[in-house]
């Protein structure tokens, strides 16, 4: 796959975290312009899945689509990408019938592959028409927002997780509610 006008990032971003941003930094170097399309933007959205039995659970969503568009903007922002060559997009990955909608069927997707989830993903993506690069994940070096999530319920060092200029934001975030009321 060539240097391509549109190319594409879907993810909860439950919160963004430093793979996220280098996710986005490599598929904006492949295009003109990058689509960071949120998935599961409201709770009426979220679906169980066989690939992957927690992404639908409150707790696996603690932030809503706004709060996650404003932590995509920061950690774009801090990385120095101009605001210009981004847009950030509901994504309701459980209904493809509506994805064109959202992100233009030429958008070249990335998909960083680490379980049957993101490979599920990727061949749902192509089905549909999209272009798709699939990136191999290495595990050893996985960061999850699971492993974030944790962190910040448990007061791990999740600061270090996170790209700097979504540190501060998670910060206030969770002061106003924590992420324990994040249940909805």
């Amino acid at each position: 796959m060539g240097r391509s006008a549109l190319s594409c990032v879907t993810g909860r971003f439950q919160p963004v975290h430093r793979q996220h941003l280098e996710l986005f930094l490599e598929a904006l170097a492949l295009s003109e312009r990058l689509i960071v399309a949120i998935t599961n933007p409201d709770p009426g959205t979220r679906k169980a899945r066989a690939e992957s039995a927690h992404r639908h659970l409150p707790e696996a969503n603690p932030f809503t689509y706004y709060e996650r568009l404003r932590l995509v903007r920061a950690a774009l922002a801090g990385a120095g990408v101009a605001e210009a060559s981004v847009d950030v997009v509901p994504f309701p990955i459980h209904h493809p019938e509506v994805w064109p909608h959202y992100v233009p069927l030429g958008a070249a997707h990335l998909v960083r592959v680490y379980s049957a989830w993101e490979e599920a993903k990727a061949r749902e993506l192509e089905a549909a028409g999209y272009p798709v690069r699939v990136l191999a994940g290495d595990e050893r070096t996985r960061l999850s927002g699971s492993e974030v999530r944790r962190a910040l319920r448990e007061g791990g060092p999740w600061r270090a997780m996170l790209p700097e200029g979504v540190v501060p934001i998670v910060e206030r975030l969770i002061a106003e509610r924590p992420l324990a009321e994040r249940t909805t």
